[in-house]
């Protein structure tokens, strides 16, 4: 197992640097960093010359890729027009966890603007992914136990529903509903925006109180799919002839639905996850957007519109990262599951 590891990261290398080559070329083809550097005014001719040769945006982009990838001890750059080149600063490079300086954030280092976000965006995305993963286990469980019943039948239309619905127009359903009607109503009603009331401070109850909504509308479509994930796998595990021996013997109930259908039931579930939660990693931009959330994914939408390709960079080879080492995790967790599974 661990020379599989170990190969399978090896393997990620070249993965990981033709998607950063892919995504550094879209991202000088998206926009014009230097348009408003950051600002809300346009920035002047004079001010666009002395900050592209500043910054090497006057370089070919292969140069400027290396710059990204390697630093610029190598490079030297002309940044005040006198025909002599100096060394622009000092950057190590992504290769040595220099992912440079926001151009919107005016020199604020990448690693900070996503690390401040970033916590909040776990904390969002991990309790929706408990409250998906804990009520579609139960839901998609006790449907394929009771399979063709009214309540599966309820339960199968209700899941189909949520699944088609958009997540703005659930979004803004549930905010009519426990905010508006609610609050006109005189009951408590539930907070739409923020983390927390500026006048009662970021605490515990705040943040929990105010996350409700965000998570209610994260957890909606994916609860709907998980559930009917489940269901499925359930059915066919429960109808296989270790099930039916197991039964024979007289194992309890219980014993036959929670170990033995379950655990290998649970192998196309682990793909699923595997592949979704490095995405919560960029956080979810649509609910983000609606409640305000101070998270990676709103983060993402506010510097990508500006063509800051230092944080949009960072924030997109973090996703691809994750999704690399979570399907390592994911192989290692089959071989758990299944130990017909081996790697060698």
């Amino acid at each position: 197992m661990t020379r599989y590891i170990l190969r399978r990261l090896l393997q990620a290398i070249p993965l990981l640097f033709i998607i950063s080559v892919i995504l550094f070329v879209l991202m000088q083809n998206m926009g014009d960093p230097l348009a408003t550097m950051g600002g809300r005014t346009v920035t002047r001719s004079a001010d666009r010359e002395r900050l592209s040769r500043l910054l090497g945006l006057d370089k070919p982009i292969y140069i400027q890729y290396l710059y990204w990838l390697a630093g610029n001890d190598w490079a030297k750059i002309d940044q005040d027009g006198d025909g002599v080149a100096e060394t622009a600063g000092t950057r190590k490079g992504v290769l040595r966890g220099d992912f440079g300086t926001s151009l919107v954030n005016r020199g604020v280092p990448v690693t900070k603007v996503i690390g401040d976000r970033l916590p909040n965006t776990l904390l969002l995305m991990l309790a929706a992914e408990l409250v998906i993963i804990g009520g579609a286990m139960m839901i998609g469980i006790y449907s394929a136990l009771h399979q063709y019943s009214t309540a599966d039948n309820v339960i199968t239309t209700t899941t189909f529903i949520l699944y088609s619905m958009p997540v703005f127009f659930f979004a803004l359903v549930i905010m009519y509903i426990f905010a508006v009607n609610f609050k006109r109503w005189g009951l408590p009603y539930l907070p739409t925006v923020g983390m927390f009331e500026p006048e009662a401070g970021k605490t515990i109850a705040q943040v929990l109180w105010h996350m409700v909504l965000p998570v209610a509308t994260l957890s909606s479509i994916y609860f709907a799919a998980y559930s009917r994930y489940i269901r499925s796998t359930m059915l066919e595990a429960l109808g296989k002839d270790y099930i039916r021996t197991a039964k024979a013997k007289g194992l309890p109930r219980s014993e036959i639905v929670y170990i033995h259908a379950l655990k290998n039931a649970a192998l196309p579930i682990v793909t699923v996850v595997a592949l979704d939660l490095p995405f919560l990693l960029g956080g979810a931009i649509v609910t983000e957007r609606i409640f305000a959330w101070p998270g990676t994914g709103r983060l993402f939408l506010d510097h990508v519109s500006r063509s800051d390709t230092p944080v949009v960079m960072g924030l997109l080879m973090m996703i691809a990262t994750a999704v690399v080492l979570f399907q390592i995790l994911a192989d290692v967790l089959y071989a758990w599951l299944d130990p017909r599974i081996r790697f060698k």
